[in-house]
């Protein structure tokens, strides 16, 4: 059985609604549904979110929906029409934060701009994210994780030299994007808290990656040292790779802490190495950074990846396997750490069937977050939403006549 939450969640009584589709703004969404916010998805009628049929294997609905939108309320409505804009006015009117991710200009279009939500609710913590942001010269280019990926530097500095760029394997720009929403989102209910009003959070997916760049522009402009890609080892941290074993799998090692470095060297019988007055410090030991590799490699190559983990970590050096999807599933750690969580849903068929789900990040002691519904049918909470705006039956009929919801 999945772990059920403890309590309301230390966000409880904060309604989020969300305008946004895709993998960025509905991130953001997630984790805050996760601890307990009320978070109101507003989808396209008859559609929905693209997102409900990417990588759809079987069934109607993608485990991918499923897993981004759990815990949400599901709305459909026109946002394009006059009646769908006086609803998501009623909506904002009555939530903490307005999540979107649209291309700049487009709430505008639609008469759902700053303007117009500050008017009805002043307090509103407003958070939009972008390609490119709201200001500068490109933030009207339409901009998905792979193009920030790009501009931000990072898939220069992924894969090996010579070789052309890759993909990270995730969709690593849109979700960091939506924990930077959600810390911009945090930040703007504290000032509220303060008296201090309402908040406007601009987050773009290329500055998202930018910021987890490291010293590589620093180096630049100070040094003109250019950071390259370097397939698997870390730039200027030596021994930290990937090393082969003899069971043909690949165990990452990190003993590139100076106390860490002697054990490590000592372990693969290169007392010599450890010594080394020269290779005392990282500095040291970057100059000579094939040489030790060389040394580990061979330590490696002559032991099944499990014995060789077993012996590094009674050695107290930092190392694990590279987990495939299938190890991911199996590992005793996964499991006792609440990692995976099993829920019913249908993918295919009449019957549900019980589907391993992620857990929860972070782990909070006193209310955790966790996983109450999984990402909900197209409108399955419209009539709902809208009876608590008022709406009588008779109304709903009517929006749904017209094609508004």
């Amino acid at each position: 059985m999945p772990p059920t939450p403890s309590g309301p969640g230390p966000l409880a009584g904060t309604r989020v609604l969300e305008l946004g589709n895709f993998i960025a703004a509905p991130t953001a969404g997630r984790l805050l549904g996760e601890f307990g916010a009320d978070v109101i998805k507003v989808e396209r009628p008859r559609t929905g979110d693209e997102l409900r049929s990417w990588r759809l294997h079987a069934g109607d609905v993608s485990l991918l929906f499923r897993s981004l939108a759990r815990n949400k309320r599901s709305v459909t409505l026109d946002l394009r029409t006059s009646e769908g804009r006086e609803i998501a006015l009623d909506l904002a009117a009555r939530s903490d934060v307005v999540l979107e991710n649209f291309r700049p200009g487009t709430l505008e279009k639609w008469g759902l701009g700053p303007e117009e939500i500050r008017a009805v609710n002043p307090d509103a913590v407003l958070v939009r994210i972008s390609g490119f942001g709201q200001t500068g010269p490109y933030r009207e280019r339409p901009g998905f994780g792979a193009v920030a990926e790009a501009f931000g530097g990072l898939r220069h500095l992924t894969g090996y030299p010579g070789q052309p760029p890759v993909r990270t394997g995730v969709s690593l720009a849109d979700s960091v994007a939506g924990l930077y929403a959600v810390i911009g989102a945090l930040m703007g209910l504290l000032r509220r808290r303060s008296g201090r009003g309402g908040e406007t959070v601009d987050v773009a997916l290329y500055e998202a990656v930018y910021s987890l760049m490291e010293s590589t522009v620093p180096d630049f402009d100070a040094f003109g040292v250019p950071r390259e890609p370097t397939g698997t080892t870390m730039p200027g941290v030596v021994p930290s790779n990937t090393y082969p074993c003899a069971d043909g799998r690949y165990v990452i090692v990190a003993g590139n802490g100076d106390a860490i470095y002697g054990r490590l060297m000592r372990l693969i019988g290169r007392a010599d190495l450890a010594d080394d007055p020269a290779l005392a410090v990282n500095t040291g030991r970057v100059a000579r950074g094939a040489e030790i590799d060389a040394a580990i490699t061979e330590w490696t190559s002559a032991r099944p990846s499990p014995e060789a983990l077993e012996l590094l970590a009674g050695a107290d050096v930092p190392s694990g396997p590279i987990l495939t999807v299938a190890d991911i599933v199996a590992d005793p750690h996964f499991a006792a750490r609440g990692m995976h969580e099993r829920h019913p849903v249908r993918i295919g068929g009449d019957a549900p069937r019980e589907v391993l789900f992620p857990g929860t990040v972070p782990k909070l002691a006193e209310e955790p977050g966790g996983t109450r519904w999984l990402g909900p049918d197209l409108g399955e909470h419209t009539d709902e939403v809208l009876a608590e705006l008022g709406r009588t039956a008779a109304d709903r009929a009517a929006l749904r006549d017209k094609g508004v919801v």
